[in-house]
């Protein structure tokens, strides 16, 4: 186990070492929950559709995708498309997380549109809107809204799954740990730091998140 000055000296020396990937570890995170919002509302969709060939196909899709490892997920994305199209390190890892999230973000999405009254969907109706319109206008605008807290939940998740990059030799802040220590044979220093700089995160990213599950009680009171 390091000493507290040692890892502190470590974590000063290396900090210009680590800046690069920790903005792709962001990177990387942001644009895989973006994707995955727009998959995970999709397939939410899908579930709640009247037609029983789109719920299944969206209920199979949940049940595949949370019933493999990421890991496997990564794997197959980015070994096993590339004679098909090369992704790439980034964009297969970014897929992989998006596709893995947005099954979790389709329950999320699917709970907060059915927690929404079904009087609204009938005002809506009543004013000579369509299913549609109903569904965009009054429904979604309200499920969104109660689904922020979770999905900044989902952010932080999607943040620490990030590292699982570092197993098809993505530069990010897991995979610079891993080199580091295999350099100095000081494994546990690094790994301590990355597991610092993680969790700096999570704080700043679970901070935020409070803020707005704050804000949002204060504007439904």
């Amino acid at each position: 186990m390091p000493s507290i000055s040692h890892l502190l000296e470590e974590l000063i020396r290396t900090l210009p070492f680590f800046w690069k990937p920790l903005l792709l570890t962001f990177e990387l995170t942001v644009a895989s929950v973006v994707v995955g919002t727009v998959i995970g509302l999709f397939i939410a969709l899908l579930k709640l559709s009247k037609n029983g060939l789109l719920s299944f196909l969206a209920n199979a899709y949940i049940a595949v995708i949370r019933g493999t490892p990421l890991i496997v997920q990564i794997f197959v994305l980015y070994f096993g498309f590339y004679k098909i199209i090369d992704l790439g390190q980034f964009w297969s890892a970014t897929l992989a997380l998006a596709i893995h999230s947005g099954a979790y973000i389709a329950e999320i999405f699917r709970g907060a549109i059915q927690s929404v009254d079904k009087g609204q969907r009938e005002a809506g109706l009543s004013l000579g809107m369509t299913s549609n319109q109903t569904m965009r206008r009054i429904i979604l605008p309200q499920a969104l809204k109660r689904s922020i807290p979770p999905l900044g939940n989902q952010f932080i998740l999607s943040l620490k799954e990030s590292s699982l990059a570092a197993f098809i030799a993505m530069d990010e802040l897991f995979s610079l740990a891993r080199r580091l220590s295999a350099e100095t044979f000081d494994e546990m220093t690094y790994f301590l730091i990355v597991a610092l700089y993680y969790f700096v995160i999570v704080l700043i990213f679970t901070y935020i998140v409070n803020k707005m599950e704050k804000r949002l009680a204060k504007g439904d009171s």
